[in-house]
């Protein structure tokens, strides 16, 4: 009677263990890539969003006496890119061309003239008012307009998206685009805009009052 022969299992070496490992990574990374370029595949796996927020709650109301007296739409294109220092970019560094649309608004303070700053003459029909210089309002970026056009990451900013909270995120252009529409819109001479528009509504308005002669000045 013959006896059965027992297999062995063969013994994969440590180094050999650590390169399937890597390969495994490294194809389900790829994977994980040719899911978010080839359209339609996604569908396969039947995502769904579903919206289950709160209701919005009422915190505070504050009343405005700012003039809105004009709006800047802008627009910017962003090149921001990371480096790091003795890797190269396809193993460490990231480059994101980003196009930012926003919007600055510029105002007038109505809130901020007393007594002194109006004048009427005895009979009502002159009128000399000195308001406080136009301002310009936080730059809003407009998300529906923004939008990133390439983004180009090393291997290890891919791995790390894995672990992160928002992978792939855009705050950092995001930010920079906001204070470049904000730097824009000081230089286009929006608050000058703003100051002739607020003047001439004021001459409207007070000529409609029954006053023959308005003059509006602005305070440094």
């Amino acid at each position: 009677m013959t006896t059965p022969r027992r297999v062995l299992p063969t013994r994969v070496p440590g180094p050999a263990k650590a390169l399937i490992a890597l390969v495994l990574l490294l194809a389900v990374l790829f994977a994980g890539i040719r899911l978010s370029v080839l359209p339609g595949l996604k569908d396969l796996f039947g995502t769904q969003t579903r919206d289950r927020s709160g209701p919005a709650l009422l915190e505070s109301i504050q009343d405005i006496s700012r003039y809105e007296a004009a709006s800047g739409n802008f627009q910017v294109v962003v090149d921001l890119e990371k480096d790091a220092r003795f890797l190269p970019d396809a193993v460490r560094g990231s480059r994101t061309l980003y196009v930012g649309a926003g919007t600055v608004d510029a105002y007038v303070d109505l809130g901020e003239l007393d007594e002194d700053d109006v004048r009427v003459d005895d009979d009502r029909t002159s009128a000399t008012l000195r308001l406080p210089r136009a301002r310009l309002g936080t730059p809003a970026l407009d998300p529906e307009h923004s939008y990133a056009v390439s983004k180009r990451r090393g291997l290890l900013d891919r791995l790390g998206d894995l672990f992160s909270d928002n992978p792939g995120g855009e705050q950092a252009v995001q930010k920079l685009a906001v204070r470049h529409i904000g730097d824009a819109a000081r230089e286009s001479g929006l608050t000058a805009r703003a100051e002739a528009n607020t003047t001439e509504m004021l001459e409207g308005l007070l000529r409609s009052l029954g006053f023959e002669e308005v003059r509006v000045g602005y305070g440094g």
